[in-house]
């Protein structure tokens, strides 16, 4: 067996570097993202000592954006993608269109051609899908009206540099010597490229909104739960290959489409669970491979361009978005998690920048600052995120203290008091929630609390009382009126938040049976200490169930 194996080594040292950097990292309170950034600084070549295989390193990273966009394709429909068209395909173009004007700004200031300035512009303008999609996942924004519009704004952008990438070379001549412009030499390409991209999402929609959803059925009803994950990553992969080979569509573009139509599926977040090991893992030799594209003296040899980049990528860019987002009418907290969302550049932003020094549009100074920008803005947007999380936080608490102090209108509908007496009060209507519910007798007294706006509406149109909000919420839950309640279910996945829960009912009410789920002995323990009555382990229950049914040995 040959000692050197450059896949292996190339996985083995970026995951066991990524690793202690990124516990180092944590342990002085900076994001692991920056240890995994530092881990492919050290084995670059720009740096002594190992160098991995950066063509390798490149491809282990795509990987991870292909699993990462279906992970987000199976928590996104296609009618929620059409929800956000509105402001996602307008803004993402305005902001496109913007970044690319302040690009070639700087190129002239630089000294460099218009083509230049085009491609320099353009690469700056498109965020990364790992970073915004990482920094959404942590914050459990995605399945927000927020959440929905930073990933309809990604697809737009994504789409939008297929569509460069595909016309780049035909307009290089143009854009290089001043050439009489073809119009048929250009259309031709954009009539092919539309013609493809139309293709597949068409045999998305009819063919694997049927063919998806029952071979995973269909592997599931084997019981191999090997079968299964296999099944799950063989599905995401193989349709992202494919977009790419016949369709020209970008492998994340067609993982997320693949996601999207497996989403309509009951094993939707089954396949989800079983990916999210792998999505992780790729996800680090993505920021890794980030790192090893950074020649850290570019800091020493063009601080001044260098400084206008970043700047252009986190405040011009975020700032154009902003204004975007305010002028469709949604809130400044929206605007600011779009504004922070895309306060940065990524995967697609290299491959352009590849193409412009191979089509001799781009000098070599130009993707040295393309590279250099994208590391430090992905170094800086957990900052831009942290300091949303502070605004947030203190606009919240001071307009709750308005509200409480001068009586002033919230911005946000008051919680209406429930009326309800005896009442079961049921926390999450989820797939447990849900089969509580029906479950009940009918003459039970039911008032449901949950999150999504779409199921409350759903429970009110069927006659049910119910609260939208975040039980965690002290005025969400004052209002189910636990002082009067029979017992209060917390059916919640997320032990931690279901803590909360527990906690803020306990003070109102503490005689008040509260039962609560888990999935650990860890969070069985984490909701007792926080006052919950009993709490239910799925596994506990299984057991017991299953030793019950064990008939009587024969006397």
């Amino acid at each position: 067996m040959p000692h050197y194996t450059p896949l292996i080594s190339t996985i083995v040292v970026a995951l066991v570097l990524a690793f202690i950097f990124g516990v180092l990292a944590q342990r002085l309170r900076f994001s692991p993202l920056v240890g995994y950034l530092l881990a492919g600084i050290l084995i670059s070549p720009f740096t002594p000592g190992y160098v991995a295989d950066q063509g390798i390193a490149n491809e282990l990273a795509e990987i991870g954006v292909i699993l990462l966009m279906f992970g987000v394709g199976l928590h996104f429909s296609l009618e929620d993608l059409l929800s956000v068209g509105r402001i996602a395909i307008p803004g993402a173009i305005a902001q496109i269109a913007v970044a690319t004007a302040l690009g070639m700004g700087l190129a002239w200031w630089l000294g460099w051609s218009m083509s230049a300035g085009v491609v320099f512009g353009l690469a700056l303008s498109v965020a990364s899908t790992v970073v915004l999609l990482r920094a959404m996942q942590e914050r459990r924004l995605l399945e927000t009206e927020r959440g929905r519009i930073a990933v309809g704004w990604l697809i737009v952008e994504d789409m939008a540099m297929v569509l460069t990438l595909v016309l780049l070379p035909a307009l290089a001549p143009v854009l290089k010597a001043g050439a009489t412009l073809n119009l048929f030499a250009l259309a031709l390409p954009i009539a092919i490229t539309l013609g493809k991209v139309a293709a597949f999402v068409a045999i998305m929609l009819i063919v694997g909104r049927r063919v998806i959803p029952w071979i995973l059925h269909y592997v599931a009803h084997t019981g191999s739960r090997e079968l299964f994950r296999l099944s799950v990553l063989a599905i995401a992969l193989g349709v992202a290959f494919g977009a790419a080979m016949l369709f020209d569509v970008s492998f994340a573009l067609g993982a997320f489409f693949a996601g999207m139509m497996l989403s309509e599926s009951e094993l939707s977040q089954r396949a989800a669970s079983e990916t999210l090991p792998l999505r992780d893992a790729f996800a680090v030799l993505f920021f890794v491979s980030v790192g090893m594209l950074v020649d850290p003296t570019i800091v020493l040899r063009e601080p001044i361009p260098l400084l206008a980049t970043v700047l252009i990528i986190v405040v011009g860019k975020s700032l154009a978005a902003f204004v975007i987002v305010r002028l469709f009418g949604h809130p400044t907290s929206t605007a600011l998690t779009i504004a922070a969302s895309l306060a940065q550049i990524g995967e697609f932003s290299f491959i352009l920048a590849g193409l412009g020094i191979e089509s001799t549009l781009l000098p070599e100074r130009g993707r040295d600052l393309i590279l250099a920008g994208a590391i430090l803005s992905i170094l800086l947007n957990p900052l831009f995120f942290a300091a949303l999380d502070h605004w947030l936080a203190k606009a919240e608490a001071k307009s709750a203290a308005d509200a409480a102090g001068a009586g002033e209108t919230m911005a946000r509908e008051p919680v209406r008091q429930t009326r309800l007496t005896d009442h079961v009060v049921l926390v999450g209507h989820g797939r447990v929630g849900s089969f509580i519910s029906a479950a009940l007798p009918p003459q039970t007294a039911l008032l449901v609390i949950e999150d999504d706006a779409d199921r409350v509406a759903t429970l009110q149109g069927e006659g049910r009382e119910a609260i939208a909000g975040n039980a965690a919420d002290p005025e969400v839950i004052s209002a189910a009126n636990l002082m009067a309640a029979r017992c209060l279910l917390v059916a919640i996945p997320d032990a931690f938040e279901g803590g909360q829960v527990v906690a803020q009912a306990r003070e109102l009410n503490r005689a008040l049976p509260i039962i609560a789920r888990a999935h650990s002995e860890v969070e069985i323990e984490h909701l007792h200490k926080h006052g919950a009555t009993k709490v239910v382990m799925g596994e506990h229950e299984i057991a017991k169930a299953m030793i019950a049914d064990i008939p009587p040995g024969r006397a």
